[in-house]
């Protein structure tokens, strides 16, 4: 189905064409000096010692963990409402994960209440994940890492321009992940980060991105080096230069895309405000933010009810989506479920709405139209 307005707008012109022809015109694609300008970049604009390009976030979060030391026999406290990813991490290194429940529909972030209550002497990590791009609350979940001795992983894929207090959100935690998917807001198809002010997780994570192996490829090209060892069962989850580049070029444009981003969340709450039966999560959050999705949540009528909504805006033309189905409800962690019940209220409520930096007040303004008009034609 086509949609009159999308619910994202890649961000590409002639700056992406130009900087991938560069690489290709340069004969060297794989990972190489575009490789290491970003990774100098991301890590001095984040405001930490280490940032190092991976294939994906997933490989991020994969290789956050392991770097921790984080194994069979530990656990992992992640919320249910995120992408599936934040929690197949914690399998890939043996460990077990542990839902903790949302604070609510009105601020969908980990609840750090709950989280306390789910610590164990098993629990090694908590790894939050910063829905939207709105900052989990980081001075809590920091102060419970402290007191109990634990690791605290950012999961950050929506969050490159989001802040707590007067730091950027990925220069908080131990170890923290970003994502570069071709939705988000800074997109190169496919593609991830960690970032960090550890010298030793940074060389461990250096070292297992690419295969073990104690030298890279471009460094004996340029006859750096003629030989390796391979001292780790490494990963292939190098990026690439091509990939590179075109994040170099979407940070360029990341600054303007926030702003008008920000612009257009207000213009949705203005118009959405005073709707009944209708929650606007982070209305009272007071951190900047990358505004990554802008969800909306049904107070009542269950997912039945929030799919006719969305399938009536789609007829309008207007394309929604779900972030996210619950995690703990899928067959293989359905073991593992606990008690979730404001996670599975959203799960079963929350539609996201359009929004992207091109987006025009006149398609906001028929969004909302049409939402409003849907909710009262299915009660």
């Amino acid at each position: 189905m086509s949609y009159s307005i999308p619910l994202f707008e890649l961000n590409y012109d002639e700056n992406e064409e130009r900087a991938m022809l560069e690489v290709l015109r340069s004969r060297w694609i794989s990972t190489g000096p575009r490789t290491a300008e970003l990774e100098a970049t991301f890590a001095r604009w984040i405001g930490v010692k280490h940032a190092i390009a991976l294939s994906n976030c997933t490989a991020a979060l994969h290789l956050a963990l392991a770097a921790l030391g984080v194994g069979p026999g530990d656990e992992v406290i992640v919320p249910s409402l995120t992408f599936v990813a934040t929690v197949n991490s914690v399998g890939y290194v043996g460990a077990t994960p542990v839902f903790a429940d949302i604070v609510g529909p009105h601020d969908i972030s980990i609840d750090p209440a709950h989280v306390e209550r789910l610590i164990t002497p098993r629990t090694k990590v908590i790894l939050p994940m910063h829905y939207a791009g709105f900052a989990c609350d980081m001075a809590a979940l920091g102060a419970l890492a402290q007191k109990h001795g634990l690791k605290l992983v950012e999961d950050a894929a929506h969050s490159p321009d989001s802040f707590f207090g007067d730091r950027r959100l990925g220069s908080i935690g131990d170890v923290n992940c970003f994502s570069f998917f071709s939705n988000k807001n800074v997109s190169c198809g496919e593609g991830g980060m960690i970032t960090t002010d550890s010298d030793a997780l940074a060389a461990h994570v250096r070292l297992m991105r690419s295969h073990g192996m104690t030298t890279m490829s471009y460094d004996r090209a340029r006859g750096h080096a003629t030989a390796y060892d391979v001292v780790a069962r490494g990963y292939n989850y190098r990026m690439d230069d091509m990939r590179s580049a075109l994040v170099l070029e979407q940070m360029k444009k990341l600054p303007r895309d926030t702003q008008r981003r920000g612009e257009l969340r207000a213009a949705y709450v203005e118009r959405l405000a005073g709707v009944d039966g209708l929650t606007v999560p982070y209305r009272e959050h007071r951190h900047p933010s990358s505004n990554y999705i802008f969800p909306v949540v049904l107070n009542a009528g269950g997912a039945a009810r929030r799919d006719a909504i969305r399938n009536d805006l789609g007829a309008r033309g207007i394309q929604t989506s779900v972030h996210y189905p619950a995690v703990h409800r899928f067959s293989i962690y359905r073991e593992r479920a606990g008690d979730l019940p404001r996670t599975e209220h959203v799960a079963d409520h929350e539609i996201t709405l359009p929004l992207f930096g091109s987006m025009t007040l006149a398609q906001l303004e028929q969004v909302t139209t049409a939402l409003v008009d849907a909710m009262a034609r299915n009660p």
